[in-house]
């Protein structure tokens, strides 16, 4: 997957160096607060949605500014940036992390797909035979790593880090599964001049990598363009992000100041946790209730894509982490136990950035569609959350 593999011995795999604790420690850190931050910032959007300011803050986000509305340069711009970091995380991961080998990718390599499976199969079963909201399928795919690690932190040394450690590798491979649905199914009205201009600033971009460029500017300038030429040519430009960052060098990954990856990463990674995400957040939780009955939640966007991420989820996740675990192919996370794992795999039901993002994709031309999507996942994500902390709090008495 990266452009410039790196070999590590056996005992780094195993045993991390002070500087990759430290960074561990960081990136936790970050999710863990920036999880919290964004839950608030959801919180903040349905009060306000809901408010005599309700006016003022949808039509603020359909304002329009240098030829986007600001709820397109959000989505759009912003979150380019956040699938930046997206990129820079898995190949980091890929290449020196919790996914450098085979055997460390198996079970959440494995509980990642269990995890996009399930919750699809699910959402199609409850929309059969409607070919209207069909394409929304992929909604409850995603698992939100931010908001997962919040909820996850709230429960402190109850939890073993290895559970942490699994959810944050099962999460990136979530995302970059999330990343490669977005690219095959959600583009439209492709221009294939502006497509064969991007594919120039790739190949540009990848012999940078090539000849041993380490600097940042040249990299960052490539990726503003090919955002644009992305964004003129139908396929979604967030995924400029994550091509940008699989041609950034990693070079020495023991020292940060020497590693163009780790050193964007750890720049980005407060501007993304604690700006670029509540951000989001707060321009796509907000929907009015005025007017949904309880009927309304049986409805087969909201019902699909609850039952995908409270069901789905759990049954993807731990099913196929069991699974993997009885035949051999994988082992139980350090420390924890199946009721641990069991309540992690109920918190992967927190699905609430990405799949708003895809929400928004799948029913860009239906605004009531996208309404029930953000119903569906807020009540699907509360619910997997608070049945989560229940099971966690419950194993960790046990224990």
């Amino acid at each position: 997957m990266s452009l410039d593999p790196v070999r590590l011995d056996k005992t780094s795999s195993t045993t991390p160096s002070p500087s990759a604790m430290a960074f561990l420690s960081r990136f936790f850190a970050a999710e863990s607060a920036g999880g919290l931050i964004l839950m608030a910032a959801a919180l903040a959007a349905l009060i306000v949605a809901n408010s005599p300011l309700s006016a003022a803050y949808f039509s603020t986000l359909h304002t329009y500014v240098a030829g986007l509305s600001i709820s397109h340069w959000i989505n759009d711009g912003l979150m380019a940036i956040f699938f930046l970091l997206v990129g820079l995380e898995i190949k980091r991961e890929m290449l020196v992390g919790q996914l450098a080998s085979w055997g460390d990718r198996a079970l959440p390599g494995l509980a990642a797909l269990g995890g996009m499976i399930m919750p699809a199969l699910i959402y199609i079963a409850v929309n059969w035979g409607n070919a209207q909201t069909l394409g929304g399928w992929a909604i409850p795919a995603a698992t939100d790593i931010a908001f997962a690690l919040g909820v996850l932190s709230l429960l402190g040394k109850r939890v073993p880090v290895s559970l942490k450690v699994f959810l944050s590798a099962l999460a990136i491979l979530d995302d970059l599964g999330a990343v490669i649905i977005i690219a095959l199914f959600y583009t439209s009205d492709l221009s294939i001049n502006m497509l064969l201009a991007s594919l120039g600033v790739i190949v540009a971009l990848v012999a940078l990598n090539r000849f041993g460029v380490k600097s940042l500017i040249p990299y960052l300038l490539a990726g503003a363009l090919l955002w644009f030429l992305m964004l003129q040519s139908g396929i979604h430009a967030t995924l400029a992000g994550v091509i940008l960052a699989l041609c950034i060098p990693m070079g020495n990954p023991e020292n940060e100041r020497q590693s163009p990856l780790l050193k964007m990463e750890g720049k980005l990674h407060p501007w993304v946790a604690f700006a670029i995400v509540p951000i989001f957040g707060f321009a796509n939780a907000g929907v009015s209730l005025a007017g949904i009955t309880p009927d309304n939640l049986v409805d087969p966007v909201p019902l699909g894509v609850a039952l995908g991420l409270v069901l789905g989820k759990q049954l993807g996740v731990f099913g196929f982490s069991a699974l993997a675990i009885r035949i051999g192919m994988a082992r139980l996370p350090e420390g924890a136990n199946w009721s641990q794992l069991y309540g992690v795999a109920l918190l992967c039901g927190i699905g609430f950035t990405m799949s708003l993002f895809i929400g928004a994709l799948a029913f860009v031309n239906s605004a009531h569609l996208v309404d029930e999507v953000k119903v569906g996942v807020l009540l699907g994500s509360v619910i997997s959350a608070i049945l989560g902390v229940l099971i966690l709090l419950k194993a960790a008495r046990q224990k």
